[in-house]
């Protein structure tokens, strides 16, 4: 039978990478850096923003991959796997080292809309969560003013001017920022893991031309990270109907929005009656199976899994 046409939706066209005259760019002048930075933020702009791909689960990754490359700036070599380690290995009312409060804190900052940052970060004074989104509270004049870059780099620079020890919080709502420019809801990490040893003590323009440079170097990194996991999101939402475990439905959900889980992840206890320890494990070798999420440790305990 010859489907009727209101019946029948093509597939939507796969994710297009970034052209290889951006990723391949090697500009000489400022300018020429602006103008293939502006090129490649078009391009994520249109293609993080289409609806198959998993909000959610991007942000979370994008969000380990900042968090790492801040200690990479603070001088520390930390692999994804020691920061996700740091989180998952806590055992009930352990508080995190630096790495685990390193990464929880971008985690939350990405899992709140823009509008509720502040939750995330409840020692930063208002007044820098106000100039980060624009709304009149700024910490200077001229805040906000331009382009993308421009906010990241105007935010950053005053919040270090007036604290040089909140690199962190001052990276995170510089990229709150950003994200705000490109009329996103939440924080969506593009810049950061771009940015060099050193970048942090530029200032005015020589910042400004650094945080073009970072988001031209990052630029493809993350449009191949956007491709990934929504292939990854595609396989793992094919197999869902063959899933017959109790709860398996919010099993699926949440590996959609976060970039690991344990097993224990999938049973906390307002979810206890909906599968136990042990049917989670067994949910998380079946998706291996299956193709729909990997096993990211190696190990034969303390496993963590991720699409």
């Amino acid at each position: 039978m010859v489907p009727q046409p209101s019946s029948f939706s093509p597939p939507a066209p796969a994710l297009a990478p970034l052209p290889r005259w951006i990723s391949a760019a090697r500009p000489q002048t400022a300018e020429e850096t602006a103008f293939c930075a502006g090129a490649a933020l078009a391009h994520l702009h249109g293609e993080i923003a289409r609806p198959e791909v998993p909000q959610a689960l991007l942000r979370a990754r994008l969000a380990l991959g900042a968090a790492q490359a801040v200690l990479r700036l603070e001088g520390r070599r930390e692999v994804l796997a020691a920061l996700r380690d740091a989180v998952h290995l806590l055992g009930p009312g352990d508080q995190p080292d630096p790495l685990g409060a390193a990464w929880l804190l971008w985690r939350q900052a990405v899992a709140r809309p823009l509008a509720a940052i502040g939750v995330a970060l409840p020692e930063v004074p208002e007044r820098w969560i106000a100039a980060a989104l624009g709304l009149g509270l700024g910490l200077g004049p001229g805040l906000g003013q331009g382009g993308l870059t421009h906010r990241f780099a105007s935010v950053l620079q005053q919040i270090l001017d007036e604290d040089p020890r909140a690199e962190t919080p001052a990276l995170i709502l510089a990229e709150a920022s950003a994200s705000r420019a490109l009329g996103w809801d939440h924080l969506t990490p593009l810049i950061v893991a771009g940015l060099r040893p050193g970048d942090l003590r530029l200032r005015g323009a020589d910042l400004r031309r650094a945080c073009e440079a970072a988001l031209l170097r990052q630029a493809p990194e993350v449009m191949q990270l956007t491709i990934e996991v929504t292939r990854g999101a595609g396989r793992l939402r094919a197999v869902a109907p063959k899933l017959r475990a109790k709860g398996a439905g919010q099993a699926v959900a949440l590996f959609l929005s976060r970039d690991a889980l344990a097993p224990r992840d999938l049973a906390p206890h307002d979810l206890a009656a909906l599968m136990s320890d042990r049917a989670a494990r067994r949910l998380c070798e079946r998706l291996v199976e299956l193709g729909a999420v990997r096993e990211l440790t190696g190990r034969d305990s303390f496993r963590l899994y991720g699409v």
